[in-house]
């Protein structure tokens, strides 16, 4: 008998990490003048965002303005340091733990995150995952230029870009489990067979009717 396949989708900030990645990482690269420089340099963008709270729009604000002109190779080399960051220090134990017995159960592992790319590639290969899915900082050449590459990867853009990948790998049958923690991942969690909110909770390293 054919094993089911089966698919684990996790968010990253906030899930699989104590905290949010990407100011901190926005920092790192252009410290806080490289961010209040994004905010101010488009007066009127910035306060139509705040005003609408348009987190995608405020967000693409901020990357564009701290990372366009610098050289992709330097970013992705911070990324690499910032990623190791992360692995050392602001991991949550609990899921991670549940990522490991998805692993162990031969699942499929995504990451599908509105992180950013430079620094969760890394990370998603430190984790061993099949699979990473966020937001792209958009490139000109050698640069980044000023924004994102296409949508921001949260709410239901987060859905569209894990059945793309479902598609591509032909794991369009497989049973999906989703982890997220936030209002951006109530999309992904209602797409699942199995989803979980980890919000204020301790997960099981072992889901509940499962082996360890």
């Amino acid at each position: 008998m054919t094993q089911p396949i089966e698919v684990a989708a996790f968010d990253v900030d906030g899930t699989l990490t104590v905290r949010d990645c990407v100011r901190p990482f926005l920092l790192r690269v252009g410290g806080w003048r490289g961010l209040t420089t994004a905010v101010v340099r488009r007066p009127t963008t910035s306060l139509k965002a705040a005003a609408r709270r348009d987190r995608d729009a405020f967000k693409e604000l901020l990357v564009g303005g701290v990372l366009r002109g610098r050289k992709v190779s330097q970013v992705e080399q911070l990324g690499e340091q910032f990623a190791e960051h992360v692995a050392r220090g602001w991991l949550r134990p609990d899921t991670v733990s549940r990522l490991r017995w998805h692993q162990r159960m031969g699942h499929r592992i995504v990451l599908v995150s509105a992180s950013l790319g430079p620094y969760l590639r890394p990370l998603g290969r430190t984790l061993g995952v099949d699979g990473v899915l966020c937001a792209e900082p958009l490139r000109a050449g050698d640069e980044f230029a000023d924004g994102l590459d296409g949508r921001n990867c949260r709410a239901a853009e987060k859905v569209r870009r894990l059945d793309e990948w479902l598609a591509e790998c032909e794991l369009d049958d497989a049973t999906v489990w989703a982890y997220g923690d936030s209002a951006g991942d109530r999309e992904l969690l209602a797409r699942a067979d199995h989803p979980l909110l980890v919000r204020g909770t301790v997960v099981s390293a072992v889901p509940a009717g499962y082996r360890a």
